[in-house]
């Protein structure tokens, strides 16, 4: 919604500059997305001009040199191309150092050969219209020098607004202006509908109405107008209907678009000699009736659009669309005009499906009051009759479908006590109902509050006491509320324990030198193929674009994606976690997630069990490692780039942080995803059971080359639910300081095939409850072992809660260990 500031000031006059005004408009709810300015600057250089001589250019037959009285000390000299110049015009003129729409200051030029200090105005030089056939022709008591913005509307800011669709009445001139006369106490003038020449008796001569469908149509209104002088606008009219965003047309067309951009309700005007029969009906449309609309288009149409017929068929879309058969044109000399209600689902879905916006349908889908139909009525007559000449024939057809009890305006009650329960502070009642009565609304006094009457314009918003709560809060100032957590019985302040969870795997990833990004859930059929996803994407059945067609089975496409985007603005080391949703396609060999339920019984249920079940949403954390793990310095010129090693320790920093047991897996035959290198990746088993929580390893560097990714690149990604459904949340105490620990150093030679997890494994089955830690610290292949063995160095650590350990204590669990490895893993202890 564009807002000219010249308009709007005909309403209200805040005393506020334009960025102070759009302030305070966006923080009582009403937001403003941007300030224009429209039309012409350095105003002080566009005067009123008088034509002392016209005289044909000696070297262009289609100019003409012009002699101008501007109000200077002695006349300009300007030459002028439009075929309506003439001596004795009052025109309009810009003077070099005018500042044109388009940017362009105005110089003093030659044009063959003629000196030309200025230039005369058409309207669309200045922005008020879109004439260019020859220059604009004042008023001749306008004096010479007079500044042109004092005469006409060359120049206005305007407020483009984002209105919220539960504000229709701010979809006008009038309601932003009652928003700005309630959030600033500047005066408001009366509504332009204050007062009207038309007669509201039923009776129009040689026209009647039937709607037949008052579900869909609430309320319709016609007048008729005879003598009309179809013509341009005048200056004013175009001047604001231009800087709103729409274009002039002629004066009835213009008057119908100015009067729904003041009042917020779209209006039609019907050429009543065009109307067969004289007869307008109201129907539901036939399915595959057709209509050509006011752009020459042909719409096809379903049973459930509403089409304005006569005897010769639909002659418009309803709310939507105008048709070309009964349209305005030059001949026009009578006038059907017609403002109605249309319920507005239907007007979105019509709208939608046939492909065709309007502003009309951008209003009424929003579902406009009935009440709005005689007020705007109201204004096109008072218009209809300066602008066009017209006079009114008849009164007012008004099929209002209604009951009393819904034109009734409702009245809700608002109490004091509840108003500063919900905002945390006391608003005294006279600041209640000022604020109230300043938006419209008629306030009483009750005992424990007011007796608020809502205002037909708001009654599809403002439906509760909570929602007057709100108008208060808002006028009042969102800004000073105090800070307080909302009184409810039994709430605590504290985390649930999922997120607890959540927020340890965060603090962890942050601690191990992670930046946290977020990514898209959304993603395109060709990133999924870059990423050789193994898993069939759920498609989005309505998509934006081809870019947000199918959901995400992994965040490592995230991660790739803001790599990449990293690299290329020369960040060679990155070090990325998420933490997001997937959508993973049902699999019922899969087990669900708590609170899925089971699908019902018998063939039909289950198939439509099937097509209308969610996919299976994860929360998946991941990371992603690439570059240089630490910067180059002096002494080492060449630090370790990230590499398989690298993501696995972030893996067990989390799995320690969590209080969680990981073991990883490898396999060979392949791999452990597609998108993995073969040879560099595990997956990620959690708890006793060793349930699968996800992989680790390094991206395929075909993968990574799809993300121009040069570097080796390392990732995982894991499953949270699974995590934190074994982490310890609440560790109890142990004493880990008072009895000192024996540590013990084996070497042991397994086969090449021999994981260094599986011998670890049988190290901690085979230890007992003496073990406190295992691990390798080193590796050797060489002679001393023989081809296609590896020796390990293992680390053990020995400790007793209870007493200090001799090596006779440990001799026997480190005799067992031996023994576990040599019968199950091959493996023999080296001297």
């Amino acid at each position: 919604m564009r807002v000219p500031l010249e308009w709007l000031h005909q309403f209200v006059r805040p005393r506020l500059d334009v960025a102070q005004l759009a302030d305070r408009l966006t923080m009582t709810g009403t937001k403003v997305e941007a300030i224009h300015t429209h039309g012409v600057t350095a105003l002080e250089h566009f005067v009123v001009g008088k034509v002392l001589r016209a005289e044909p250019h000696p070297d262009a037959d289609r100019l003409r040199v012009c002699l101008v009285d501007v109000g200077d000390d002695a006349p300009s000299g300007i030459v002028c191309g439009a075929p309506n110049v003439a001596a004795g015009q009052t025109v309009a003129v810009a003077k070099p150092g005018a500042v044109m729409p388009d940017g362009t200051r105005l110089k003093a030029a030659k044009l063959r050969g003629q000196v030309s200090n200025g230039m005369i105005l058409a309207e669309d030089e200045v922005a008020i219209g879109t004439d260019h056939g020859g220059i604009m022709v004042l008023d001749d008591g306008l004096a010479a020098g007079t500044r042109l913005d004092s005469v006409l509307p060359i120049a206005t800011d305007v407020l483009e607004l984002e209105i919220t669709p539960n504000r229709p009445d701010c979809l006008s001139i009038y309601g932003v202006a009652r928003e700005v006369h309630a959030a600033t106490g500047a005066t408001l003038a009366p509504p332009p509908w204050s007062g009207d020449p038309g007669s509201l008796e039923p009776e129009v001569p040689g026209v009647t109405v039937e709607v037949r469908d008052p579900d869909l149509c609430p309320r319709f209104t016609l007048r008729r107008f005879e003598d009309v002088a179809i013509g341009p606008s005048p200056p004013w009219l175009k001047a604001r209907l231009m800087a709103a965003g729409q274009r002039p047309i002629n004066n009835v067309v213009d008057i119908t678009n100015y009067v729904m951009l003041l009042t917020g309700q779209p209006l039609h005007a019907f050429d009543a000699d065009r109307v067969e029969g004289g007869r307008l009906v109201v129907r539901r449309a036939g399915a595959g009736e057709q209509v050509v609309t006011l752009d020459d288009v042909t719409r096809t149409l379903d049973d459930q659009m509403v089409v304005i017929d006569d005897a010769a068929g639909p002659t418009s879309i309803a709310g939507v669309m105008g048709g070309n058969r009964s349209e305005v044109h030059d001949g026009t000399t009578r006038v059907l005009m017609e403002a109605a209600t249309w319920v507005g689902p239907n007007i979105q879905r019509t709208s939608n499906k046939l492909g065709l916006r309007s502003e009309a349908s951008g209003r009424f889908d929003k579902q406009l009051s009935p009440g709005q139909t005689l007020e705007a009525q109201a204004v096109a007559a008072q218009l209809m009759v300066e602008l066009t000449g017209a006079r009114i024939s008849g009164g007012t057809i008004d099929v209002d479908a209604r009951s009393e009890a819904e034109k009734r305006d409702p009245v809700l009650r608002l109490r004091e006590a509840r108003v500063e329960r919900l905002l945390g502070k006391p608003i005294a009642k006279p600041d209640q109902a000022r604020i109230l009565e300043a938006l419209d609304f008629r306030v009483a006094d009750a005992r424990d509050g007011l007796d608020v009457t809502v205002p037909h314009f708001r009654r599809a918003d403002v439906t509760r006491e909570v929602d007057l709560v709100e108008e208060v809060a808002r006028i009042d100032g969102l800004d000073k509320l105090p800070a307080t957590l909302p009184s409810r019985r039994g709430a605590v302040g504290v985390l649930a324990p999922e997120q607890r969870q959540r927020r340890r795997v965060e603090d962890a990833l942050v601690g191990a030198g992670l930046s946290e990004v977020v990514g898209w859930s959304l993603t395109s059929r060709a990133a999924v193929s870059r990423l050789r996803s193994p898993l069939e994407p759920v498609a989005v059945r309505n998509p934006m674009s081809e870019e947000q067609a199918v959901m995400r089975t992994h965040v490592l496409g995230s991660l790739l994606d803001a790599a990449a985007l990293n690299t290329r603005r020369g960040m060679p080391a990155v070090r990325l976690f998420e933490i997001g949703t997937v959508y993973l396609p049902w699999d019922d060999d899969r087990p669900r997630p708590a609170g899925r339920w089971d699908p019902p019984a018998g063939t039909r249920g289950r198939a439509a069990w099937d097509a209308h079940r969610l996919p299976d949403e994860r929360t998946h954390a991941g990371a992603l490692l690439t570059g240089p793990l630490r910067p180059a310095s002096w002494r080492d010129s060449s630090p370790p780039a990230a590499d398989f090693f690298a993501a696995k320790g972030v893996v067990e920093a989390l799995g320690r942080a969590l209080r969680v047991e990981l073991a990883f897996v490898t396999e060979r035959d392949g791999g452990v995803e597609p998108f993995l290198h073969p040879a560099r990746g595990a997956r990620v088993l959690a708890g006793p059971n060793g349930d699968p929580a996800g992989w680790v390893g390094e991206v395929h560097p075909a993968v990574a080359a799809a993300w121009d990714l040069e570097h080796t690149v390392a990732a995982f990604e894991l499953d949270l639910a699974v995590l934190t459904s074994y982490a310890d949340p609440v560790p109890a105490y142990r004493d880990l300081t008072s009895f000192p620990a024996v540590l013990l150093d084996l070497a042991v030679t397994v086969g090449e095939d021999v994981p260094a997890e599986a011998v670890l494994a049988v190290v901690r089955q085979a230890g007992g409850g003496l073990l406190e830690r295992a691990e390798v610290f080193d590796s050797y292949r060489g002679a001393q072992v023989g081809e296609g063995r590896v020796s390990l160095a293992l680390r053990l650590a020995f400790r007793a809660p209870d007493r200090t350990l001799t090596d006779d204590d440990v001799a026997a669990p480190r005799d067992k260990i031996v023994a576990r490895l040599r019968e199950e893993l091959g493996g023999e202890l080296r001297g």
